[in-house]
């Protein structure tokens, strides 16, 4: 029996605790979400992984819920279908984008509006060495006008990082609760990704849908906030996808101008740094 009333010595007994409330060392949110509120003002340790089969993309989708709080101070304001055709949308492409590195296991896509969970996306894949291939790929990279913030995530188990409570559709703290609040794609939308790749995330598994927040206003389940899309043949959904197939080419124009200014610029570096070199040649041969 340890001095701490519990079986075995010390360093079993840190190991017992570690990541919980009882752990006055690690931080206990950063340990199940992978972000804490306090940030690097933070009293406790936040130990970020040197590798993980799980990448967080922060702040990566353009929630329409913060544009509403922003403009009316009401994130009810949101209509749950255009809220949900918002996400489907959004999930789509990154799900296709980040199939390009490695096969999937799932992908979540925060609803919270807290300031450091705010749009944030985790990517958990497979093995350890495709998320390796996609944070390399993706560091520097844009997305929608915005340099993308990508490191390891510790979190491996999204059933400890979700909020239960939102997950049963009560939650008084809304979205500005500290444990995730994760929007689930529509049904239509999962079985497209299914059928085409192979895809079987998105699906809260085990806890039922995801209309908490809009059944608590009395409307219906399913998807985010209880939206479903239109199935996509209803979407236009060619037309979408060659505007965002434009808008990525944009963005890699984009990105190639911003570095063919920064190769230019280095050269003209190069280039005064020379003349000044041939100026004191000159001046000590004289």
């Amino acid at each position: 029996m340890s001095r701490h009333g519990r079986p075995g010595g010390g360093a079993e007994y840190l190991a017992g605790i570690h990541g919980t409330e009882e752990d006055k060392v690690n931080c206990p949110f950063y340990y199940k979400i992978g972000a804490c509120r306090h940030g690097d003002k933070c009293s406790r340790q936040h130990h970020k992984p040197p590798f993980s089969e799980t990448i967080l993309i922060k702040h990566m989708w353009g929630n329409p819920m913060c544009d509403a709080v922003s403009n009316t101070g009401n994130f009810e304001s949101v209509g749950k279908d255009a809220l949900q055709q918002n996400l489907d949308e959004f999930y789509e492409e990154v799900c296709e984008e980040m199939m390009k590195y490695g096969k999937i296991e799932d992908i979540q896509v925060c609803e919270n509006l807290g300031d450091h969970m705010v749009g944030n996306v985790y990517v958990k894949y497979l093995d350890e060495e495709d998320s390796e291939k996609a944070l390399v790929a993706l560091t520097g990279r844009y997305y929608a006008g915005r340099p993308m913030s990508i490191e390891y995530s510790p979190v491996t188990d999204f059933k400890e990082a979700r909020c239960r409570q939102y997950d049963e559709g009560n939650c008084n703290r809304g979205p500005y609760c500290n444990f995730m609040h994760i929007c689930e794609p529509s049904k239509e939308l999962r079985e497209y990704l299914k059928t085409e790749f192979g895809f079987r995330g998105g699906r809260m598994k085990g806890t039922g849908d995801m209309g908490n927040l809009n059944r608590r206003r009395g409307g219906g389940g399913g998807g985010a906030r209880g939206g479903r899309s239109p199935p996509r043949r209803e979407r236009g959904n060619s037309r979408d996808r060659g505007d965002r197939d434009r808008e990525r080419e944009r963005e890699r124009e984009r990105e190639r101008d911003r570095g063919d200014r920064d190769r230019g610029e280095r050269s003209d570096r190069g280039e005064r740094s020379r003349d000044r070199s041939d100026r004191e040649r000159d001046r000590d041969r004289r």
